[in-house]
Order: C-alpha cells, then sequence, then structure tokens
C-alpha cells in the first residue's frame, strides 16, 4: 500500500481514467493522499501572444473542469484527492510534480485510444526512467474479438 500516489489521468479518454482511478483507489494506504494529474499542451510559441495566452487559460479551465468531474464520478472519497492541472511536457510535468508531492507511486496507463501512441509512449519511458518514486504502468485493455468478426 502506498502513501501518496500520483495519477496521470488523460481526462479525454473516460476509460483510461477510471481504469487509473479504480487502481490508485486499491492501493492507496488508509490515510494516504491521492493527487490526479493531467498535462496539456499550451500551444507553444504564438504570433499573437495575447491569442495563446487566452487559448491556454480557456484549455486548462476545461483539463480542470474535466479533471473534477472525472474524480466526482469515479472516486467514492472526492475530498480527498488534490488536482493539478499542469502545462508543458507531460514526462517533465509529472516526474517534477511526484518530486515536489514527494510521491510514492506514480500510476499511468500504458496507452490511450488513436494517433497519440508515440507520445503516450515517449511520456511513459520520460516517466519510467525519471521519476523519484516507484512507477506503475497499467497495460492497455485487451479488446476481446467480435463475434462473427475478423481476429
Amino acid at each position: 500500500m502506498y502513501r501518496n500516489i500520483l495519477l496521470a489521468i488523460d481526462v479525454e479518454d473516460e476509460e483510461e481514467a477510471e481504469r487509473a482511478l479504480r487502481e490508485g483507489s486499491r492501493l492507496l494506504a488508509e490515510g494516504g493522499s491521492l493527487h490526479l494529474a493531467t498535462v496539456f499542451d499550451p500551444g507553444g510559441a504564438s504570433f499573437f501572444p495575447h491569442v495563446a495566452a487566452d487559448a491556454s487559460e480557456d484549455i486548462e479551465q476545461r483539463a480542470r473542469d474535466s479533471l473534477s468531474a472525472l474524480a466526482e464520478k469515479h472516486l467514492a472519497f472526492n475530498s480527498g484527492a488534490t488536482l493539478h492541472v499542469l502545462a508543458g511536457s507531460p514526462g517533465e510535468k509529472l516526474v517534477a510534480l511526484a518530486a515536489s508531492i514527494e510521491a510514492d507511486l506514480i500510476l499511468l496507463v500504458s496507452r490511450g485510444a488513436g494517433g497519440r501512441w508515440p507520445l503516450r509512449r515517449a511520456t511513459v519511458e520520460c516517466v519510467a526512467v525519471s521519476a523519484p518514486c516507484a512507477v506503475l504502468v497499467l497495460p492497455a485493455p485487451v479488446k476481446e474479438p467480435q463475434e462473427g468478426g475478423e481476429s
């Protein structure tokens, strides 16, 4: 059991988030702290900095709202979870957050749906190599072949 767990949450993938929240809750020691973190790309440099800043604030607020909704929906003890919304490189931000909160476990899901897999793989590798604590990577769920379909 772990006393201070950091869960990396992709707010755009509810199934993945639910798996991470369920496993994090299972591994959390009584009286422990659960930290939910999502990292977004602030949009990089823009020719019009004020436009990028406004867009970044909107993205951050949407991410915070989504993270809060996921916690409320999937955690029985939402009041015990601390939410973190970070802008920048996911691997670097998660490692830095884990160090600052003195996490004893970082929990990630190995990949999400769609074409983001190369980026996600780089994040998992960065966290696994650089983390100041133990790292648990949940494997992607195995999809059952559909009846009558190709396997």
